[in-house]
């Protein structure tokens, strides 16, 4: 039986699927098995997977073409060794990857949670930066509170858990919609059972391209946003030492994605909104401050850039001089 497991979650994976088995195949360390939960492609990924001769690629197709909650969901029922990873069909893992990470867990054979630092790529393929410095070790109360502070890149790909620990918390949380936030959820929970160890080589390459920034709805982002802060709730409620990075850093993550989420409503027409508008939305995100540190003084109309884009929604004019702006010039305006 082999040591590892590498999960990949796959519907139409196009020309990037090629690219990322080829990269889990050529590992320096062979001692894995590659579980693919194919979900009814239409586009020829589903003939590739089966062209492959490799006995290490098992496949686990889909008998209905399912959401990403349920064909994510199923990796809590295949079979999987000791050590788990699972990687989006668009990423690329070095080949090195499990080298790295079985030094590492060797050396931190206590840890719950294992990565490697890693490098953002675009859709071709380019480097556009390297991911944050970490350090080698984090309790969950540090991991939190760098998470929150937004002084580490915490992304899908590229986590290293024993299968054991993921089945015992129930896997990715699916109830988030798109699973967006799901994926952080899952690391503070498996770091919890004791810390998490960080190799400082390089070990995957996390692609980031248009379809990640711009097909995403704007509504399921908010939910997901949402969900995650009641998960923070229950956290402040039930654990005395994550209270701590809580109370000192939550005001800090809603004010980043209040920014953000407001400015993805500015860039969206109203009628693909669902009623909601960039004032309603920074309603709620006070309503999400109080939530997680009362008494505090949150107003994120101080931030210029968040103030600004609630005057230009207040008018459909103005909406659409900026909307017809941002089609002439399409670099950010404030960020």
């Amino acid at each position: 039986m082999a040591k590892y497991s590498i999960i990949l979650p796959v519907r139409n994976g196009g020309e990037y699927i090629r690219i990322c088995i080829s990269s889990i195949l050529s590992q320096t360390l062979s001692d894995f098995d590659l579980i693919v939960l194919e979900n009814c492609s239409t586009d020829g990924t589903s003939d590739f997977i089966k062209s492959l001769s490799d006995p290490r690629v098992k496949t686990f197709p889909a008998d209905r073409p399912l959401s990403i909650e349920e064909n994510w969901g199923r990796i809590v029922s295949v079979p999987k060794n000791e050590f788990m990873t699972v990687i989006g069909h668009d990423d690329i893992l070095d080949r090195n990857y499990l080298s790295i990470m079985n030094d590492l867990i060797t050396k931190h054979p206590a840890a719950s949670l294992y990565q490697t630092h890693f490098k953002y790529i675009d859709s071709k393929g380019n480097l556009i930066r390297k991911c944050k410095p970490m350090d080698e070790t984090q309790s969950a109360t540090e991991f939190l509170a760098f998470f929150l502070a937004n002084t580490i890149d915490t992304m899908g790909t590229g986590f290293m858990m024993r299968s054991k620990d993921y089945d015992s918390i129930g896997g990715i949380p699916v109830a988030y919609p798109n699973l967006l936030f799901a994926d952080f959820e899952l690391w503070i929970k498996v770091t919890r059972k004791a810390y998490k160890a960080t190799a400082l080589n390089e070990g995957f390459s996390f692609r980031i391209h248009q379809s990640m920034t711009s097909t995403s709805s704007d509504l399921k982002l908010q939910k997901g946003f949402e969900q995650f802060i009641y998960f923070l709730r229950q956290l402040r409620v039930s654990d005395q030492e994550l209270a701590g990075p809580i109370n000192r850093y939550a005001l800090n993550f809603i004010s980043m994605y209040c920014q953000g989420l407001a400015h993805r409503l500015l860039r969206t027409s109203k009628n693909e909104r669902g009623g909601q508008s960039v004032g309603n939305f920074l309603t709620k995100c006070k309503e999400y401050a109080d939530l997680l540190v009362p008494d505090n003084d949150f107003n994120p109309s101080r931030n210029f850039g968040i103030r600004l884009a609630k005057q230009i929604d207040k008018t459909a004019f103005t909406r659409a001089l900026f909307l017809l702006f941002k089609k002439i010039y399409s670099k950010p305006i404030y960020s």
